[in-house]
């Protein structure tokens, strides 16, 4: 566990751990990656834009908000021990007939309004997260092949992608979540909706990967270093993945930071139809849903408060992405 002595202080013999080296190897390391990025051009570019700085702060929040809400959350919605129907439709807490432990209101069944946005942002952000990187997996790998390959096999995939372009990507996802529900046991319904759900949005988003990164190994395929590797006899899977994939990640990363705000927003559209997640797990489309039913009778906190969070997220991890692609532009700086 120990080194041995590495000299004498004092005539005491000094003992330094074997692996305190490697500690502080790592952990220098790791200091002068943060010091680079403190003084790159992405992080300058992001202390410059009040904007981007507003959006970040608000996608942390939000993010705290869904992740803690077992924590943070004033109340627990999904528990019905705590539920009180004599609470129903209660206002928020600044307007008339307000109280104050309910501050943005309750619903028709007597939950907390923001205890229910805090739990469906939970599982908003959770499939879009989860839909992205799954679509980010199946196009990456498919636009690798399709570019490096070439010939029939780049035909072949970049056709299916143009027929699925033709499509809307919701209802693409409808097709996929319709077919889940035929094909499953009526028994597992809502205990798979949310793979489900990953699944088919997952399956609408990975064209706009697999063209963004077949276009980049188009360029890169025929550069030194991939040729040096195939004169050395290389696997062409490895030079792949190894030499071209780090090369083409740049847009992929700024392509899925736009591409969780779009997914978030087919989730709750799903759920707003009826078609996503259980109502014992929901999420914001569906708190949505719930407060257009009594949207005109006068209950608007139920469905604005939901809907303004929404877009709120949306919003401010659009305006993120947006600020990562231009900071990631040499062309721009």
């Amino acid at each position: 566990a120990f080194a041995g002595t590495t000299g004498r202080r004092g005539g005491n013999p000094r003992w330094v751990p074997a692996y305190a080296g490697t500690t502080g190897r790592i952990g220098g390391a790791l200091m002068d990656a943060i010091r680079r990025f403190l003084d790159g051009d992405v992080f300058w570019s992001f202390k410059r834009s009040p904007l981007t700085i507003v959006a970040a702060v608000t996608t942390l929040v939000c993010i705290v908000a869904a992740v803690g809400a077992g924590w943070l959350a004033p109340h627990n919605p999904f528990d019905l021990k705590t539920l009180n129907l004599l609470d129903a439709f209660t206002p928020p807490a600044w307007t008339e007939n307000g109280k104050p432990g309910y501050l943005l209101g309750t619903d028709d069944q007597g939950r907390d309004v923001l205890s229910t946005i805090m739990y469906g942002s939970r599982v908003s952000l959770m499939v879009g997260f989860f839909a992205v990187i799954l679509a980010m997996v199946i196009g990456i790998a498919l636009g690798l092949i399709s570019g490096y390959v070439g010939g029939k096999v780049d035909a072949f995939i970049m056709r299916v992608a143009d027929v699925q372009l033709s499509f809307p990507a919701i209802l693409i996802a409808l097709l996929i979540d319709g077919v889940a529900r035929v094909a499953l046991p009526k028994d597992s319904h809502d205990t798979l909706a949310l793979y489900v759900l990953v699944l088919a949005i997952a399956a609408s988003g990975w064209v706009q990967y697999a063209r963004t990164v077949r276009g980049s190994t188009l360029v890169e395929r025929n550069k030194e270093y991939v040729q040096a590797a195939r004169v050395i006899g290389r696997h062409p899977l490895a030079i792949m993945f190894s030499h071209v994939l780090p090369n083409v990640l740049g847009p992929v990363l700024v392509l899925a930071t736009l591409h969780i705000g779009t997914a978030i927003i087919t989730e709750a559209t799903l759920s707003f139809l009826g078609v996503g997640v259980p109502p014992t797990q929901p999420s914001l489309g569906t708190l949505i849903r719930i407060g257009n039913d009594f949207l005109f009778s006068g209950e608007w906190w139920i469905t604005v408060f939901p809907g303004a969070w929404l877009v709120i997220m949306v919003l401010a991890m659009n305006l993120l992405g947006d600020w990562l692609r231009d900071a990631l532009n040499p062309k721009l700086r």
